[in-house]
């Protein structure tokens, strides 16, 4: 974090057939992020920096889903499915409090990761929960010294796998390895997993530089990890399997790395789709907090939808997602339509672009707070009314509390309904090609 400013975290769920279009949208997220407040980075999607005069700042890594092409689910469909009943623990502890770096609205869960079919395994602490993007992402220095992890390979060849994932707000880059992810009492069994900063590819490619922030440490990704729960199967998926990609896969023999195809079991996986069962998607469970924050919330993330009684989807209405890129669209009362949306937990605020609000740097700072009516509508027509809290930005971070669901900031390109809308509400995130109760995914529900 810089000692000048704090960045902003949100992390933008962007999927795309090209990796082009992934790298414009996010050219263009940057170049937005650095006019309106000179300086990028965070977790959540739009890199951008909070003035240096903001007391604390609500920042965070930039994390959500790397733009991925993954194949199209051909089931958009709203058939019901019966989905296979479990009796295994789904429930994973979550959590908003202090962080080390100042970043509000920080989600946070801890991960056990295992060397393959052993007993030798170790638990990561403040792995952040991101409902817009796919795969387990942690930090090499989170792991314990000498804790080997098998290479995925590259392609149809030998050499080991490197990955560039990049986020609104920077990058990731480190190997691909498998590990047994366990997370409650479910298990994703030899899954590729990033590891960010593996000492065995030093040399980051031109290519992932040009996404911005370096998240390679935990100053930067403001977190041990990235838990990606989002609505796809793999972060890449059907754009990097025939050909290479060099926004994403890289064969690295020797630590020289070359852009490479990769096929989609050695892709970086959505852990929960892995699962032997509760695995459909994921519901987060928040408690509400004051309009002036709070100082730390404690909730659960929940696996399966529909396969046990604590998944039940019940009246939620279901809000059916692009089947490519995940997106919905909102429409604001003014009559402003942004047909990419995205419902994220790892953006820490709601971002959107309104002239009409006063701005500190990237965040909002009306001189009241206020209630902005809104409609998010599916890709079938299904709609449903939210409402968006905006508070003095400024005036919440001096509270000294960790938790708002009224902090607000700047995007140009795209509307974020971040943390701050879990927060007081049950919300379902179901998976590409997914069986669920409401057909499948991938879908949003609340």
């Amino acid at each position: 974090m810089s000692t000048r400013a704090q960045r902003v975290l949100e992390r933008v769920s962007i999927r795309s057939v090209q990796a082009d279009v992934r790298a414009f949208v996010l050219a263009n997220l940057f170049a937005v992020a650095l006019a309106g407040c000179g300086g990028g980075g965070g977790s959540g999607a739009t890199g951008a920096t909070v003035p240096a005069s903001s007391p604390a700042a609500a920042s965070a890594p930039a994390a959500s889903a790397p733009a991925a092409a993954s194949s199209p689910s051909s089931s958009g469909s709203s058939t019901s499915g019966t989905v296979p009943q479990s009796t295994t623990p789904n429930v994973v502890a979550v959590s908003v409090a202090a962080t080390a770096t100042s970043t509000r609205n920080m989600l946070m869960a801890s991960v056990t990761v295992c060397v393959p079919g052993t007993s030798t395994c170790a638990t990561v602490d403040n792995v952040q929960v991101d409902t817009g993007s796919q795969g387990l992402r942690l930090l090499a220095s989170a792991l314990p010294a000498g804790f080997a992890l098998p290479s995925v390979a590259a392609g149809s060849g030998s050499s080991p796998a490197g990955e560039c994932a990049a986020f609104g707000s920077g990058y990731t880059w480190g190997a691909v390895r498998s590990a047994d992810v366990r997370l409650a009492g479910e298990v994703a069994r030899a899954l590729p997993i990033q590891v960010i900063a593996d000492p065995s590819v030093p040399t980051t490619p031109s290519v992932c530089e040009g996404f911005g922030l370096a998240m390679i440490n935990t100053t930067a990704l403001r977190a041990n990890g990235i838990l990606g729960v989002g609505p796809f199967n793999a972060d890449c998926g059907a754009a990097c399997v025939n050909q290479p990609n060099s926004s994403w896969y890289y064969a690295c023999p020797s630590g020289n790395c070359a852009a490479s195809a990769q096929p989609l079991a050695q892709q970086v996986s959505n852990p929960v789709a892995a699962f032997a069962t509760d695995n459909n998607g994921v519901v987060l469970d928040l408690p509400a907090v004051p309009d002036s924050g709070q100082s730390a919330v404690s909730g659960s993330l929940i696996f399966g939808i529909g396969s046990q009684s604590n998944n039940a989807l019940g009246g939620a209405t279901v809000l059916r997602a692009n089947t490519v890129t995940g997106f919905v669209s909102t429409t604001t009362s003014d009559g402003s339509v942004y047909p990419l949306s995205y419902l994220d937990s790892g953006s820490n605020g709601f971002f959107f672009a309104d002239a009409a609000l006063t701005r500190c740097g990237v965040w909002y700072c009306p001189g009241a707070p206020l209630s902005i009516g809104a409609t998010i509508k599916g890709t079938d027509g299904v709609s449903t009314a939210a409402s968006l809290p905006v508070a003095n930005a400024q005036t919440l971070f001096a509270s000294g509390n960790w938790a708002f669901d009224n902090l607000a900031g700047y995007n140009g390109n795209m509307f974020g309904w971040g943390l701050p809308f879990f927060f007081g509400r049950r919300i379902y995130t179901a998976i590409e090609a997914q069986v669920t109760p409401a057909g499948a995914g991938p879908y949003f529900a609340f």
